[in-house]
């Protein structure tokens, strides 16, 4: 044997990857992160899938072109994760269902494209890779919950929805622990390759993620005594979105919806002092509702009301929410103001009729009208709530956008446009981390599920299974004290993640020193 022999760099185990090998390694990688997502909860594969991930980048030859490997991961995760995305399609079948492939793959591959410019530019990093790939997939994380009206379903921090580690999001939300994950998967892929920084690696991954899990640990509130508190009641109709507004059906699920209200207390508990009602529960325009406000009032007797309802005025037309007083006037009004693209409104929708192609909830022209942004409503001696309408529960900057602290989120929503699969238990998980991140309870009244009382620490009190028509009556929590993630929202984290770019940007002007034997 030649004596340079010894001498001769490790080779990676991906270098002798054949290039078609490579991209479907990274559409399984994707598949199985897209795993700890709901129902699933497998945060201990999906873990690992993000590892295999960074693996696949951090190995590659210098030189590789990284971006198609990085949407390929992408395609895998945001089309398995994202599935539930042909059931508003399958509504109308035979109008919208054409529709269908083209929304997943649409929607998969355009989410893609963040998670390919962050390994694009990790390719063309050479030195700092890892670093580069975890900054940059964390700044394309949070862009994307901001660009373009936003979309910051299924984040990377989500992974952690079924355990503690969730807890960190109420001191550095879901975007600071996105870094964190990325950052304690980097350090095991170094880890994993051969060179004289695997051991340091392997040590500061051990470290970050006993931070991780024991910072959890010790974030997780105690659960409250809730003995003396008001009594509040989830209404759920089940009213699957091809019968809702069939005019056979909506007198049974009108009177399914009325005798909840009017049901006696569950045994062991008061009256309900609150009565919420899922979105669009109102079979009219506000403006024409009067009388059925009035019976609806009548059967609630002392509680307050909040119901779904459409409106319209000069200005427009509204998915809103309105609190019936105990006296039957409306005594609060709220009009969601963070509409769905091309389901509540159409952008562009002149451009999109020459092709008649319209919203899937389109009631007017072009869609429903914004309405101002995050407000709060009074609920009396409940306190005061910040109402979130079906996808607002989804955007953790609206929620902090509100003008006050409340005392309570109270999201309704028709999560039968989801399915019966994996949409609604992902908004359900979301939800969840909202009420964490403020410290708030959340009552959520779902259509057709999953309906649910949940504390400010995430855990679930009180529910009703998906596909369930009834309701449930639980005690209100009382709100927690304030988190740091309410005081600061993303600033902090977009503030380190700034500096770290320009850290990286002024290492790569430095001359790399020589590697010692």
């Amino acid at each position: 044997m030649p004596d340079n022999a010894a001498a001769a760099p490790a080779r990676s185990p991906s270098q002798g990857l054949p290039a078609w090998l490579r991209l479907p390694l990274a559409l399984a990688a994707g598949v199985v992160i897209g795993l700890g997502q709901a129902p699933y909860d497998l945060w201990y594969l999906a873990f690992p899938g993000y590892v295999a991930a960074l693996w696949l980048a951090l190995a590659a030859p210098r030189g590789t072109r990284l971006g198609l490997t990085g949407w390929t991961v992408g395609l895998g995760y945001f089309g398995f994760s994202m599935n539930w995305i042909v059931e508003p399609f399958m509504v109308d079948a035979a109008a919208t269902g054409w529709m269908a492939p083209f929304g997943l793959i649409g929607l998969a591959g355009g989410l893609a494209i963040f998670w390919a410019l962050a390994f694009a530019l990790a390719g063309r990093a050479g030195r700092h890779r890892a670093a580069v790939l975890v900054v940059g997939w964390s700044v394309v994380e949070l862009a994307r919950a901001y660009l373009l009206t936003g979309f910051p379903w299924a984040l990377v921090a989500y992974v952690w929805a079924p355990v503690s580690v969730i807890q960190w999001v109420s001191v550095i939300g879901p975007h600071g622990l996105t870094l964190a994950t990325l950052g304690s998967a980097a350090l095991i892929a170094v880890a994993l390759r051969p060179g004289p920084a695997r051991r340091r690696a392997g040590l500061a991954a051990a470290v970050l993620l006993a931070l991780l899990a024991g910072g959890g640990l010790l974030l997780t509130p105690p659960p409250q005594d809730l003995a003396g508190r008001p009594v509040v009641r989830l209404v759920q109709p089940n009213e699957p979105q091809h019968q809702k507004w069939d005019p056979a059906m909506i007198p049974v699920f009108t009177k399914r919806k009325l005798e909840a209200t009017a049901a006696p207390a569950a045994e062991g508990l008061e009256a309900p002092a609150l009565i919420v009602w899922p979105e669009t529960s109102i079979p009219d325009l506000l403006h024409r509702a009067g009388p059925f406000l009035e019976t609806v009032d009548e059967l609630a007797g002392p509680a307050q009301v909040i119901v779904g309802v459409q409106r319209a005025d000069q200005g427009g037309y509204y998915n809103s929410l309105v609190v019936i007083a105990p006296d039957g006037a409306v005594g609060g009004l709220y009009d969601k103001h963070h509409l769905v693209p091309f389901g509540e409104y159409m952008p562009a929708a002149e451009f999109f009729a020459r092709w008649n192609i319209a919203g899937l909830a389109a009631r007017a022209e072009g869609g429903y009208s914004p309405g101002p942004g995050p407000q709060v409503i009074s609920l009396g001696a409940l306190g005061v709530a910040l109402p979130l309408i079906c996808y607002e529960a989804v955007f953790p900057q609206d929620v902090n956008g509100a003008p006050l602290r409340p005392d309570m989120l109270v999201q309704i929503t028709n999560d039968a446009w989801f399915g019966t699969f994996s949409g609604p238990f992902q908004h359900l998980a979301q939800a969840r981390i909202r009420a964490i991140e403020q410290g708030l309870p959340m009552l959520r009244a779902a259509n057709t599920g999953v309906s649910a009382v949940i504390d400010g620490a995430g855990r679930i009190l009180a529910q009703l299974p998906l596909g369930v028509a009834g309701h449930v009556d639980a005690p209100l929590p009382p709100p927690l004290r304030r988190t740091l993630y309410s005081r600061t929202g993303d600033w902090p984290v977009t503030i380190a993640l700034l500096l770290a770019v320009a850290t990286l940007l002024q290492a790569r002007r430095r001359p790399a020193r020589p590697e010692s034997d």
